[in-house]
């Protein structure tokens, strides 16, 4: 058992070490495609409204754009078809109808297609407050079940993880790709974040104030 490999696909396994030209090829395809017009790839249509609401939840439109507005739920429903394996996918469709059924519990509606932001939002915050020690428990018991997921090659044979986890591993792993496709998109890389595409000087020990006006880097 490839112990390594095991903790690369904890939780979601949203693959930050991607390379290079296949997130540019994706990134290029989501700006290519008008939200509007969107059809997923991998999510159902529903599933796809469900990831567009979350998105702008963890990422909302202020002075700067939404997460959905920079096409980030495009990009994550790519990123999903065509970079994860197979039984990364399989673990991110469990967790994340774990979390949208406890949405259609405390919410009261019947289908997922009924979910608004106001039913998400307290779903995603009670599985993201979480005491640091939860935090702890919450990892080692998906850190098991990728374990025993990939010993089996299969989300069936991953044993049991607890709805209350597999929530957390949805919601927390989103949260990450939605940040990260955020800063990768063109538009906050190049006009929001600093930008430098081609390096210049090496200052090891600049003020990041006098260097980027405070601003961290986009690339």
């Amino acid at each position: 058992m490839d112990r390594r490999k095991a903790l690369k696909n904890m939780g979601l396994t949203l693959g930050y070490a991607v390379a290079t030209p296949t997130l540019i090829s994706i990134m290029q395809s989501c700006k290519e495609q008008a939200v509007a017009e969107w059809t997923p790839s991998f999510f159902s249509k529903d599933e796809g409204a469900i990831i567009t609401h979350l998105v702008d939840i963890i990422l909302p439109k202020t002075d700067t754009p939404s997460a959905s507005e920079v096409q980030v739920n495009i990009f994550i429903d790519k990123f999903v078809n065509e970079v994860m394996e197979a039984e990364q996918q399989g673990f991110m469709k469990m967790a994340m109808g774990k979390f949208t059924d406890k949405a259609l519990q405390d919410s009261g509606k019947e289908t997922i297609a009924d979910l608004g932001s106001e039913d998400l939002e307290p779903v995603l915050a009670g599985a993201l407050k979480i005491s640091k020690e939860q935090e702890k428990e919450h990892k080692e018991a998906i850190e098991a079940f990728m374990i025993a997921m990939q010993e089996s090659e299969g989300a069936e044979g991953g044993g049991q993880l607890s709805d209350e986890v597999a929530r957390y591993a949805f919601a927390d792993n989103l949260r990450g790709v939605t940040i990260w496709g955020y800063k990768t998109s063109e538009y906050i890389a190049e006009e929001v974040l600093a930008y430098l595409p081609v390096p210049g000087e090496y200052i090891g020990c600049g003020d990041v104030d006098e260097l980027t006006g405070g601003k961290a880097w986009s690339l």
